[in-house]
């Protein structure tokens, strides 16, 4: 996926080497990923092993993954970008919305059987 203009910051490419933290920074610069894994490969050998080795984890993990699809829409791309940062208050608030709407499903039902229970019961009668 290239660069959007709904992207906030570079995200880790799903079709990198070694987590896609090179990946993702050359598609958020709209470069090669070779350019930026040489650049990555000076500082390893520049800094010593494990600071650049640390230091690539530390941005695997403060990355966030590339989102499988294009967004649509802004609110797909805040969304995205909501759940990968905090992923219990988005599911939360799914949870809400869902019991929101489960609340208004059984409304309908009951408003639907209770005329129903009404018809059945004045056709009994008679």
């Amino acid at each position: 996926m290239k660069n959007s203009s709904h992207r906030n910051g570079p995200y880790r490419s799903r079709d990198g080497k070694i987590a896609g933290v090179c990946s993702g920074i050359a598609e958020h610069f709209s470069t090669s990923p070779f350019w930026i894994r040489l650049i990555a490969l000076v500082i390893l050998f520049a800094t010593g092993i494990w600071p650049a080795v640390i230091i690539y984890f530390i941005a695997a993990a403060i990355m966030k993954p590339a989102p499988v699809r294009p967004f649509e829409s802004e609110s797909e791309s805040e969304f995205y970008d909501a759940y990968v940062s905090v992923p219990k208050y988005t599911i939360h608030h799914i949870y809400e919305k869902f019991k929101n709407l489960d609340r208004r499903i059984q409304q309908m039902e009951d408003t639907v059987t209770a005329r129903a229970y009404d018809w059945d019961s004045r056709l009994s009668r008679q």
